[in-house]
């Protein structure tokens, strides 16, 4: 993939919407620029883990595990 950003007086750039998309970054997120030899390299901050916010969303109040599971069951039916 080529792409080609410009550079503000500022010293701002827009990342194309192909790179954007491959990073996986968003507006507000945070990119960080790492020297490789004579490269940069740019890599998306990740701070969290994106898939702790879904963590236990399945199943609320119910116990992990077979074991968990299998006595809540037997609970629900009063045994």
């Amino acid at each position: 993939m080529k792409a080609v950003a410009k550079v503000t007086s500022k010293g701002q750039i827009t990342l194309p919407r192909d790179v954007r998309r491959r990073l996986g970054v968003r507006s507000g997120d945070k990119v960080r620029f790492e020297e490789l030899g004579t490269d940069i390299c740019i890599r998306p901050v990740r701070d969290e883990d994106p898939f702790e916010k879904y963590r236990g969303i399945g199943n609320p109040g119910i116990p992990s595990g077979r074991r968990g599971i299998l006595r809540y069951i037997r609970q629900m039916r009063g045994r």
